[in-house]
């Protein structure tokens, strides 16, 4: 009689918890990317404000209903994100997705957000004005509520993960900059963006609203100084 070859049991346990991660991660990958390829467009509408609706703003218009629309038609792609997220994260709910699952696909979803916003403000010197970082701020203000409403619980950190963009307009927004100390700028205001970021920003910075200027000529010069350091340091090792 041919003799039965015994299996451990462990083997085909260890086979199918490898199959079904990698399967999980595939699906849940997709998911994640799907919803990328959603907001994508939203996020290059919500990191400069439309023209039309910012010089309302700007101009200060007469009637209270006509500054009202305009706060509408500005807020309107950041609400467009928001409801992208919603929509997701009920479809997550009535599937029963465990939470920690929900809670890694919006950290790398808020992760590529901050990415998207911060890598087009520092390209764009038409997006460092005051007037655009309180429009992206309030924008922000709108992922903020999304995620205290969706709780820790599903939105985890993700309000961290947009620690640059949230510290890059902070600094567009913030009042009396050159009295600011790079000091205070670099460990108080945004300590963590680089030094090369910072006076990339500085540099850029426009004020179309009030006419106020960037740092003061010290603080770039001490940035230039940082910046030569590091390039030197990088060269010797």
């Amino acid at each position: 009689a041919d003799t039965l070859r015994q299996v451990e049991a462990k083997y085909p346990a260890l086979l199918f918890k490898q199959q079904l991660t990698a399967y999980v991660e595939k699906i849940y990958g997709m998911i994640r990317d799907n919803l990328k390829k959603e907001i994508s467009p939203l996020l290059g509408l919500c990191i400069q404000a439309p023209r039309t609706s910012r010089a309302s703003l700007v101009k200060g218009a007469s009637r209270s209903v006509a500054n009202t629309a305009a706060q509408q038609a500005l807020i309107a792609h950041w609400q467009g994100i928001v409801k992208s997220l919603t929509n997701f994260l009920n479809t997550l709910k009535s599937n029963n997705v465990p939470s920690f699952l929900v809670r890694k696909v919006f950290t790398q979803i808020f992760s590529f957000i901050n990415v998207q916003l911060f890598n087009s403000l520092l390209l764009r010197r038409e997006c460092c004005s005051f007037s655009n970082g309180e429009y992206v701020k309030a924008g922000l203000s709108e992922l903020e509520h999304w995620c205290y409403k969706a709780t820790d619980e599903y939105a985890g950190s993700s309000w961290d993960e947009l620690k640059h963009i949230r510290q890059a307009i902070g600094f567009l927004v913030i009042h009396q900059k050159p009295k600011k100390t790079l000091d205070e700028i670099s460990h108080d205001l945004c300590p963590v963006l680089s030094i090369q970021q910072l006076y990339r920003i500085s540099t850029m910075y426009w004020d179309d609203k009030y006419g106020t200027h960037s740092v003061s000529p010290d603080v770039i010069a001490n940035m230039r100084v940082l910046m030569t350091e590091d390039s030197n340091n990088a060269v010797s090792n």
